[in-house]
């Protein structure tokens, strides 16, 4: 059972999602998200149906899996359209899983780059479409590659331009480990670090350890000056230096690889329905300033993964894949943040 802070949270993170009106476009909520080789935006239009779009740049064919789980999560929770920018190769593969999902095949790897090609202009082609979206995910299925990586910088540097909300995740992270300044007091930007991951960051950033574990995420928010970071584990700890929330629902007990890539995908629709909220394309009562909608965003998306992790795992048990949680991320929302539908 949830407890009566976790309702109480949940029952503010329903506000920011948009209601289904005939007025509403297709795009209109969340138009497009986007995932660059584990880089993914998600644009917020409003749309009759569903509401986001992501883009997500990954990169080879071996890492295929990260970047479509995350793609189909943000759909199957409500963003409208799914974009994969990823490497020719990986493409090939990716459009064969769904035809629900746009790929570009943008990206590159060192060794693939043409005689023409120069990072600037691969960078480019992506930043060229930042107008359309909403939200950008960077690391799922990215990779250490000195081209993807840097293509994810430069795209990230234009994102904070533009005040577009981040998530970085898997390789994404070790950007914020490597080059801090890319994300460093940035607070449209959430973290979402395993537990070697937090430890790494914290390392970066010369954060102790040692210390009081239920202040270890504030403190290395703190760090960053102020992003938002989902600390995940048995509770998940989000915070933004200020404030800190323990999303603490009952999960599976089977961590398979890929779980992590559900919660991205949920964070990009979930930030996309907060700038639809923030826009006021319907009638509410605006009382959800924009850091609060972030950190419930957050919430939400962990609250939302988690739900679909205790729902597999009911299902599969010891056989449960990261496929599993996409299966499930409907009911997961019925659950959770439908009014007419929930359980709590």
């Amino acid at each position: 059972m949830a407890s009566q802070t976790t309702k109480d949270i949940l029952m503010k993170v329903r506000k920011m999602v948009p209601p289904m009106l005939e007025k509403f476009h297709k795009g209109k909520i969340i138009d497009k998200w986007a995932e660059l080789q584990s880089l993914e935006v998600v644009k917020s239009r409003f749309a009759l149906t569903a509401y986001g779009i992501k883009q997500q740049l990954i990169r080879p064919s071996s890492y295929t899996g990260a970047p479509y789980f995350s793609a189909m999560a943000s759909a199957r929770l409500g963003a409208d359209m799914s974009h994969i920018i990823c490497e020719p190769e990986a493409a090939q593969v990716i459009k064969t899983y769904s035809p629900n999902i746009m790929v570009h095949p943008y990206m590159r790897q060192s060794h693939h780059l043409h005689e023409k090609e120069t990072l600037e202009s691969i960078s480019q082609v992506v930043i060229d479409m930042l107008p359309r979206l909403h939200v950008i995910v960077i690391g799922p299925g990215l990779g250490r590659d000195k081209c993807m990586q840097e293509t994810c910088a430069m795209v990230i540097q234009e994102a904070r331009k533009v005040n577009m909300p981040f998530v970085l995740d898997a390789d994404g992270l070790y950007l914020a480990q490597t080059r801090p300044e890319l994300v460093q007091g940035y607070k449209e930007c959430i973290l979402t670090p395993n537990v070697v991951e937090f430890g790494r960051l914290a390392k970066s950033k010369g954060v102790d350890m040692s210390g009081d574990e239920t202040q270890l995420c504030s403190n290395l928010s703190k760090a960053f000056g102020g992003v938002t970071i989902i600390q995940k584990g048995s509770k998940d700890y989000i915070s933004n230096g200020e404030f800190t929330m323990v999303s603490d629902l009952e999960g599976g007990l089977k961590r398979s690889g890929g779980q992590g890539d559900t919660l991205t995908g949920s964070l990009a629709t979930l930030l996309a329905w907060r700038r639809a909220y923030l826009d006021r394309i319907w009638d509410h009562e605006n009382d959800l300033s924009a850091s609060e909608l972030l950190t419930l965003a957050a919430f939400g998306g962990s609250s939302v993964t988690r739900e679909c992790s205790r729902l597999a795992f009911a299902e599969r048990g010891r056989s449960l894949q990261a496929g599993d949680l996409t299966e499930k991320v409907e009911i997961a929302f019925n659950n959770l943040l439908d009014p007419a539908k929930s359980r709590l």
